[in-house]
């Protein structure tokens, strides 16, 4: 987040409000990572929740991103803040549905869904930066994120050496290195 915030990383933006997405995805996987470390201490549905919690703070924030700054910058920050309500009230509504019994994951695995189909949709509309490609290598981290996440116990199986939620982590930590590496490499394009 500092890099966002000094003066020459601003020139990385041709407005700087359009920084505000950015500042928020990385804001969501620093407290991504002491929401995973709280539950992991415990792991439990209640705990669950600070887990997925500032997840959706990375993801909603990315979908605003790449609004501002393929359709309208001022549409993209008008949508962060309902997007990333969206995002906590999918978690929110799936904690209380868990308080009920029944666990609906639904809203929650829907909203995931569509931020990975909006930020692949992006990449059909002209970008006002170079590097737009960088996305499709988050969300393929992303997505490996997702396989190491469903075959963690095959994957632990197989050598015992790490499973795969642990891998899940590492492609997580990963795309956000990548959207950082992105914003440092990126320029405006040639159309703005």
């Amino acid at each position: 987040m500092v890099f966002l915030c000094r003066k020459s990383s601003l020139q990385q933006f041709i407005e700087p409000r359009e920084r505000w997405p950015y500042v928020f995805i990385f804001l969501g996987l620093l407290l991504t990572a002491f929401g995973s470390a709280y539950y992991h201490l415990a792991p439990d549905n209640a705990r669950l929740v600070w887990d997925r919690l500032p997840m959706t703070i990375v993801f909603m924030p990315l979908v605003a991103a790449q609004i501002q700054e393929c359709v309208s910058v001022k549409l993209g920050l008008w949508l962060l803040p309902v997007l990333i309500a969206v995002g906590i009230g999918s978690v929110l509504q799936w904690r209380w549905s868990e308080l009920q019994g029944a666990g609906d994951l639904r809203f929650y695995a829907a909203v995931q869904l569509y931020a990975l189909l909006a930020l692949l949709a992006a990449l059909l509309l002209p970008p006002r930066y170079t590097r737009s490609s960088d996305l499709l290598v988050m969300v393929g981290l992303y997505v490996l994120a997702k396989v190491f996440e469903t075959a963690d116990r095959q994957i632990l199986a197989f050598g015992n050496i790490a499973s795969g939620h642990t891998l899940k982590h590492l492609a997580a930590g990963a795309a956000g290195l990548w959207i950082l590496r992105m914003l440092q490499l990126r320029r405006p394009a040639e159309n703005h």
